[in-house]
This record gives structure tokens, C-alpha cells and sequence, in this order.
């Protein structure tokens, strides 16, 4: 099997009586399309699922491999309590050059309130690998004894110029020192550009393949003891809430080399397993506002793996005319996305290998026979690592 350059992913996940991402006035996020407005989860509510999953055995937390903190007191949190001993001025001074290194000159006042602070600040993605660099250097730091000289020192190792030290440079000789999640999904660090480093994992908008549905939703809150006490309905609130449903189309597309570049030393082996994992997770994990009152947990009805050389290209347009909610909606579905793809093989020639899972029968071009997930995942992990199988197929 020819190592893939792109391995695409196109998901099908329905969700009844949920509100899976919500906007700054707490109804669902949407997404006109096609002349209708749909519902929409955001890539970041995805990504952010997706990386603090806590499945045993697929959670990214299970590769052997560093992981990263996003915040904006990692300075507060890690390096600072590793000062056992120190004077408190000294800490002090040295928490003050250490957060305008990580997150600009004007993120710290000498004994400044920390949610003031945190106005001013990223929250920044950081590698454990980092945090412990930077814990050591601040160790040094307070074996200088006076804060003047910590500073000193501190401004010898880091900022601009030579001899000195960004963050990208702290990752010289530690492999995966932004942490995995990082190599996956890409980090911005506004004042240290640098330091950035490109999503090799792209990840698209999820939206409903119909128009919204949505309803508004009346609920009270019961008072127990004046229920109880007065012999009154003892209501305690009213209020209201935004419940939706849907079938839900999710894209994701890896690029492999960049995949395997931001994993370090051309470990295909790490990028396969990686591969292997997020399959799991993206048909697995469910994002979602309201756990406790609506459980919006559902696994996907269809996950159809892609694996080329050529361009990606979402299969969205299948459903810019939205799928009607008469007669059965996943069948239906199911035959919009055939012919979408069927037109657009003919159009460009089919160049992809696919592979893919379904919860009933379906029929898709280029899809000899469906699969399950543990077998799908497998084998695009394979086609990451280039490894060769007998007959090209899952």
C-alpha cells in the first residue's frame, strides 16, 4: 500500500433533543447554507472533545507521547510552586520575567493581580516538555539568590537575538516539546510567531445536512421543602432553554507529511498510530452543551475514509440543497451522498482509495464492502505508515 498523502474522513451523526455548541447568547451555533440556515458545531468544540477524551483505550492521552496545557497562568500553575524554599521576592521577580517571556512585556506587574493579568494574556498551548524547561531555567534562576540577578539571567536566555531563546528554540534535542496536541492541531502564539506551527489535522464546521430543527424549551425548577411544607406546586424557577436535532455531516482531512514533520524524526510509525486513534475518536466522541439534561452522546452512522495524493475536497456540496426531513432521513442521505460523489468521479476520475463503516446498508462508489471501525481505523493507520497488505483493501 502506497503511503497517503491526504486521508480524508467524512462523518454522518445524528442527535435528537440536544444543544451541542452553543453561541454568546446560548442558543446552538448555526450556518446559513443553501438558502437555509442549518445547525452548526464548531471545529473547536470538536478538537477540544476530541483532545480531553477519556476513553481508555483510543484517548490521545494513551499514545506514549507529551501532551500540552492551553492556558494562561502556566507560569502560576507549574513554575512558580516548583520554587519551594525561594524568598518570596525572588519568586516574585522571577514569575514576572518568565510570564512577559511567554506571553508579552505587558502581561505582569510586579505583585499584580492575577485576573488582571489574564486580560492581557493568550492562553497559550504549551508542551509539558516546555514547562519542564522552563521550570528548570527558573530553578537557576532562583539559585542566583537576588532578584536582580535572576533577571539578569532570565534575560539571557530569553527574547530575540543571539544566544537567546523562544520557544521554538526550547524544543531543540526534545522531540514533541509543544506537546502532541499541538503537532496535531497546530499552535498560535501571537507574541512569539516562531513559535507557531501549522495544523497538520484540519477540521471543518460541522452542520446539519437539513434545515434546523429547533424548539424552545419551558422548564421549571421545584422547591422540594415548600412543595412539601405548604402543600403548593412550590416552583422555584421558570425558565427556558434551546433544544435542537439533526444529522450532523463532519469533515476532517490529515496531511501526512505534515503530520509526520510535526511529529519529528519521520516517525510514520507515531503518525499511523495517531491516525489510528483520532478514527476512533471522531466516530466515538460526542461534543455537547447540557450533558446532565439532554446526553448527547451518538456514535456515527457512516465514517467513509478517503486516502490520495491529490487535493482534498469536502463532499458538502452534496447537501447544499438540505435534505428533506419527509421519509427516512438517513437513507436518503445515504443516496444523496452516493450520487455526489458518483458526479464528481465522473467529472475528476476517482483517485481516492475508500474504505468505510455504516450502521445499515449503504452503497457508495468506490466502497467494495463496509467495514467496522476497529478494521477502518487500522487500515488508514497503515496507509500513514506505507506498509504494503495483500490486496490493497480492508
Amino acid at each position: 500500500m502506497t503511503a497517503a498523502r491526504f486521508v480524508q474522513i467524512h462523518t454522518l451523526t445524528s442527535y435528537p433533543a440536544v444543544l451541542l455548541n452553543r453561541d454568546d447568547a446560548g442558543l446552538a451555533k448555526r450556518l446559513p447554507y443553501g438558502g437555509v440556515s442549518r445547525l452548526r458545531v464548531s471545529s473547536q468544540s470538536l478538537k477540544r472533545h476530541w483532545r480531553k477524551a477519556i476513553d481508555e483505550k483510543w484517548a490521545l492521552s494513551t499514545i506514549q507521547a507529551p501532551m500540552a496545557k492551553r492556558s494562561r497562568r502556566i507560569i502560576e500553575h507549574y513554575i512558580v510552586p516548583a520554587l519551594t524554599g525561594t524568598a518570596p521576592d525572588l519568586i516574585e521577580a522571577i514569575r514576572v520575567s518568565m510570564v512577559r517571556f511567554l506571553y508579552g512585556k505587558d502581561a505582569a506587574k510586579p505583585n499584580g493581580k492575577l485576573a488582571e493579568e489574564e486580560r492581557t494574556r493568550q492562553a497559550l498551548l504549551i508542551g509539558e516538555p516546555e514547562i519542564e524547561f522552563l521550570t528548570r531555567v527558573a530553578k537557576d534562576a532562583a539559585a542566583t539568590g537576588t532578584a536582580k540577578d535572576a533577571e539578569a539571567l532570565l534575560g539571557s536566555r530569553f527574547g530575540k537575538g543571539e544566544g537567546k531563546a523562544n520557544l521554538k528554540a526550547l524544543s531543540d534535542g526534545a522531540k514533541l516539546a509543544a506537546g502532541l496536541e499541538s503537532a496535531l492541531f497546530g499552535r498560535m502564539v501571537t507574541s512569539d510567531p516562531e513559535a507557531n506551527i501549522d495544523a497538520a489535522i484540519h477540521v471543518a464546521h460541522a452542520f446539519t445536512v437539513h434545515a434546523e430543527e429547533s424548539e424552545s424549551d419551558y422548564f421549571t425548577v421545584v422547591d422540594d421543602l415548600r412543595g412539601a411544607e405548604t402543600g403548593e406546586a412550590g416552583t422555584a424557577g421558570i425558565f427556558d432553554t434551546e433544544l435542537t436535532s439533526g444529522l450532523f455531516y463532519g469533515y476532517v482531512v490529515v496531511d501526512v507529511p505534515g503530520l509526520v514533520k510535526n511529529l519529528g524524526d519521520d516517525d510514520r510509525a507515531l503518525a499511523g498510530h495517531v491516525v489510528e486513534h483520532l478514527l476512533h475518536l471522531i466516530a466515538t466522541v460526542s461534543p455537547g452543551a447540557k450533558r446532565g439534561s439532554t446526553a448527547p452522546y451518538a456514535y456515527a452512522d457512516l465514517m467513509l475514509v478517503e486516502l490520495g495524493t491529490g487535493q482534498p475536497r469536502s463532499l458538502a456540496g452534496a447537501f447544499r440543497k438540505p435534505v428533506a426531513l419527509a421519509g427516512d432521513l438517513l437513507d436518503e442521505t445515504f443516496t444523496v451522498l452516493g450520487e455526489h460523489l458518483r458526479r464528481l468521479d465522473a467529472a475528476y476520475g476517482s483517485r481516492e482509495t475508500r474504505a468505510a463503516l455504516c450502521t445499515r446498508p449503504c452503497e457508495l462508489p468506490g466502497v467494495a464492502a463496509l467495514t467496522g471501525l476497529d478494521d477502518l481505523a487500522a487500515w488508514a493507520a497503515a496507509a500513514v505508515r506505507g506498509e504494503d497488505d495483500e490486496d490493497g483493501a480492508v
